[in-house]
């Protein structure tokens, strides 16, 4: 099986893209609907809006609230009370909430943002309101960062790690630093708290005591370390060593391997050297499974599986000759890159791999392992926004409940990532950064995709504005 190709080109895919990522757009050659979106500001909402008569989803009790009004002034939630007691602003506009749920903004935790102008409209127009960036130059994305979280470039809110922290020689040199010893492990993680990134990002080819040297140095300043588990590291050493994110199930194929009493390959380098051991899953006693995972629960890791990565594997050659539903919201340039980065060999093996990894995040789940919703954007196939639907509509397939899958895409990742002062439930005194869907959630969480209204900090994006999104960003691909 060779998907150790898988996440290397991915990545290598953005040395081709970065650079029109970062630059303005051009203006669509396709005219809009309606007038162009604009970036959301405290002012264009400063008279406040009161969405009457919704049933408020409460993530953290899993349980929605009918009969509610919502008040919303600048970007804040000011007050939820039942219809007709909300003591509602003259200055409001209402928001007719009848037949409809709130519910928080949801999160991908696994992305890589090369295209903002396009990726943000897609992610605004499925309520994805937060993004994780995991790789990119840091500069770059730190521009790409600062844009979207004042509000100057439409889209979700973003935190990033940067460069990945990887052996040497790295993988992807381009936007990776390349660290041979302990010491130029710390100095690396010094160089990026400087820069000013938000979490370290670690990767598959480095040394288990640069590795270590990663986590130490980065305990000391304070910043989480998540990423991939190196290729000589066992998942759970990783994450006792203090490890904070685990992704795409890295190391787990070797713990797979290990309870089988099958022989590991440890080396610095390549990806997925164990990935052959999925398919054993079943094979594994269940009770010793369980056993280790809760030690490793019991470090506080927590893990993004991005099993749609996987999923979409044996559909390459469609999503490279754009035989899609989604191909119109695909750059000819990033097909081109998907055609030449990607072939049959480097997703050789996913058909067998995805179902074991589907069933292993019922697993985790059941372990106490906290999880997070990501899709790793921009493999081939995977569309913003729609992915993070996809994501979670396989993790019910899996078994684990809708409040629960509701929580790894709200509560957990802004907890994650320090943010749930502000994000991650509907309560008064957070952030308005919500998502109006025509079902209950709760019941099924398919229908957190039937999206018919976004609060963007404040700023309201109504079904005629989600579809003039999608217009744009359908004309912005074309180009």
């Amino acid at each position: 099986m060779h998907i150790c190709k898988l996440h290397l080109f991915s990545l290598a895919m953005a040395l081709a893209v970065a650079a029109s990522a970062c630059a303005p757009a051009a203006t669509p050659t396709a005219t809009p609907t309606a007038t162009p979106t604009p970036a959301p500001t405290i002012a264009s909402s400063i008279a406040g809006y009161t969405i009457e008569h919704v049933a408020v989803v409460d993530v953290e009790k899993g349980a929605a609230l009918p009969g509610q009004s919502v008040v919303i002034v600048g970007e804040s939630i000011v007050r939820i009370a039942p219809d007709g007691t909300a003591g509602m602003p003259n200055t409001s506009q209402r928001v007719d909430g009848n037949g409809l749920y709130l519910m928080p903004g949801l999160t991908d935790a696994h992305v890589h943002f090369f295209d903002p102008q396009v990726f943000g409209r897609l992610m605004l127009a499925n309520g994805v309101l937060l993004v994780r960036d995991m790789g990119q130059v840091t500069e770059d994305v730190l521009k790409i960062r600062a844009e979207l979280n004042a509000g100057t470039l439409l889209g979700p809110e973003m935190v990033a790690t940067g460069y990945l922290l990887d052996g040497s020689p790295a993988q992807i040199p381009q936007i990776a630093l390349a660290l041979a010893t302990p010491e130029e492990g710390r100095a690396a993680v010094r160089q990026q708290v400087q820069a000013g990134v938000d979490q370290i990002k670690v990767y598959a080819g480095l040394k288990p005591d640069v590795h270590l040297a990663i986590l130490d140095e980065a305990r000391q300043l304070g910043i989480k370390v998540v990423g991939h588990v190196p290729e000589a590291v066992y998942v759970e050493d990783a994450a006792a060593a203090g490890q904070s994110s685990i992704e795409h199930l890295h190391g787990f194929d070797k713990l797979i391997g290990k309870l089988l009493g099958l022989p590991i390959t440890l080396r610095p380098e390549g990806q997925g050297l164990n990935a052959a051991y999925w398919p054993r899953l079943k094979d594994v006693n269940s009770d010793e499974l369980q056993a280790a995972l809760r030690r490793i629960a019991a470090t506080g890791v927590t893990v993004c599986p991005t099993v749609i990565v996987f999923r979409k594997g044996p559909d390459l050659l469609k999503f490279q000759s754009g035989d899609h539903p989604m191909s119109e919201y695909i750059s000819p340039g990033i097909r081109e890159l998907w055609r030449t980065l990607w072939d049959a060999s480097s997703m050789q093996g996913t058909e067998y791999i995805w179902p074991p990894m589907q069933a292993f995040v019922a697993e985790l789940h059941r372990a106490g392992v906290p999880l997070m919703i990501g899709t790793d954007l921009v493999i081939p196939g995977i569309i913003p926004g729609y992915a993070v639907h996809e994501e979670m509509a396989l993790w019910q397939e899996a078994g684990l409940s809708a409040a629960d899958i509701l929580r790894s895409a709200t509560i957990v990742p802004a907890h994650f990532m320090g943010l749930d002062e502000r994000l991650g439930t509907v309560e008064a005194g957070k952030v308005a950064s919500l998502v109006l869907v025509r079902g209950n959630p709760l019941d099924d969480i398919r229908n957190a995709g039937q999206v018919e209204g976004v609060f963007l900090r404040g700023q309201y994006f109504n079904r005629a504005d989600l579809e003039r999104l999608l217009a744009e960003a359908r004309a912005l691909a074309a180009e």
